[in-house]
C-alpha cells in the first residue's frame, strides 16, 4: 500500500464520509473514491459499504483499520521525531505565565506543539507578580506569556497575543461596588493598592496610573508582593486595585467585587524572552501560541521585534 492509500483509507474509516475525507486530505472527492476503489480491487473485497445515506466499514475494512492505524501512527511519530531532531525543536521549553488564563493558552499551545513535534514538551511555571522578569534573566525560563509593557534592553518582546478589559477591585461594602462600571477619572477619589518588589517603574505606572486623564493625582497606598495579598488588602479596606476583569472568574473571593473600568485601556499580554535565546524551539512555540490565540502568524511575529535601547 502506498502512503496516500493508507491516509485515504484511514481518514475515510474515521470520517465515514467522502466529502469530509476529501476536505481533510485536500483532495478532490472523486480522487478519494477512485483510490478506495483501486485498493478494494487489489485486496479483492469491499472495504466500505456505500449507500446514498451512509458509509460503513465492512468486517474486512474494520480489521484492516485496526491493523493499520497503530502502525501508521508509529510511522508518523518516527518521522516527526526525526524532523524535530533535525530542526532543533526536540526538548523541554520552560514557559512562564501570569494569570491562569495565560496558563490555559500556554498548555493549549504546548499540546499543539507536541502534536507537531512529539519530542517537544512544555513545562509551565507561574511568574511571580513581585519579580516578573527575574525568571527569564536567571535562565529559569525560556520565554513567558505575561502582561505588557516590557521595555528592557536584554529582553525581546513579540506582538500582543491577547488583551483583557481592566477592572477595579473594591471592597464589597464600598459605594463603587454597586456600580455597573467606573471611570478612570473617579480614581482620583480612591487609594490604589499596588505591587511591591522588583517591578519596573514604567510597568507600575502603566498598571496603576499616577494621574487621571484630566491630570488629577491618584493616591497610592499599600503595596503587596502577590495578588492574593493585594486582594486581602482590598478586602480589609486598605484601598482599591486594578486587575484584568477575567480575574473575577479565576480568583473570586468573598469581600471583593470586580467593577469594569469602562474607559481604561485593556491589559495586554504578550511573549517575552531573553536576547540571544530565540531558538527554533522558541519560534515553534511562539507560532503555536499565536495559532491557539487566533492571531495571525506573520513575519513580524517570528522573529519578534526587539525593544529599543
Amino acid at each position: 500500500m502506498e502512503r496516500y492509500e493508507i491516509e485515504a483509507f484511514l481518514t475515510l474509516a474515521e470520517e465515514l464520509h467522502f466529502r469530509r475525507t476529501s476536505e481533510r486530505l485536500g483532495l478532490a472527492q472523486g480522487r478519494v473514491s477512485q483510490t478506495i476503489k483501486r485498493l478494494e480491487q487489489r485486496i479483492g473485497v469491499p472495504l466500505f459499504e456505500r449507500t446514498s445515506r451512509r458509509v460503513a466499514l465492512t468486517p474486512v475494512g474494520a480489521q484492516l483499520r485496526d491493523d493499520l492505524a497503530p502502525a501508521y501512527r508509529e510511522v508518523k511519530a518516527a518521522y516527526a521525531r526525526a524532523v524535530a531532531y533535525a530542526r532543533g525543536v526536540d526538548g523541554v521549553l520552560r514557559v512562564g505565565f501570569s494569570g491562569q488564563w495565560s496558563a490555559d493558552l500556554v498548555l493549549a499551545a504546548g499540546a499543539l506543539l507536541r502534536e507537531r513535534y512529539p519530542c517537544a514538551t512544555v513545562a509551565p511555571q507561574e511568574v511571580p507578580l513581585d519579580d516578573p522578569l527575574g525568571g527569564l534573566r536567571a535562565g529559569e525560563l525560556d520565554l513567558q506569556l505575561s502582561e505588557f509593557p516590557v521595555d528592557e534592553p536584554d529582553l525581546v518582546t513579540g506582538p500582543v497575543v491577547f488583551a483583557e478589559p481592566a477592572a477595579l477591585l473594591v471592597p464589597s461594602r464600598h459605594p463603587l461596588a454597586r456600580r455597573d462600571s467606573v471611570s478612570v477619572e473617579e480614581l482620583a477619589a480612591v487609594t490604589l493598592v499596588t505591587v511591591a518588589g522588583a517591578v519596573p517603574a514604567y510597568w507600575i505606572d502603566h498598571r496603576y496610573p499616577p494621574r487621571t486623564p484630566s491630570g488629577l493625582p491618584i493616591a497610592r497606598g499599600a503595596a503587596a508582593p502577590g495578588f492574593s495579598e493585594v486582594q486581602s488588602l482590598v478586602a480589609a479596606g486598605a484601598g482599591v486595585s486594578i486587575a484584568a476583569l477575567r480575574s473575577a472568574e479565576y480568583n473570586a473571593r468573598p469581600g471583593i467585587v470586580y467593577v469594569p473600568l469602562r474607559d481604561a485601556p485593556p491589559i495586554e499580554y504578550g511573549l517575552t524572552w531573553p536576547v540571544g535565546r530565540e531558538t527554533v524551539r522558541v519560534r515553534a512555540l511562539i507560532e503555536a501560541v499565536m495559532l491557539k490565540a487566533g492571531r495571525p502568524v506573520v513575519a513580524a511575529a517570528v522573529p519578534a521585534r526587539r525593544p529599543p535601547g
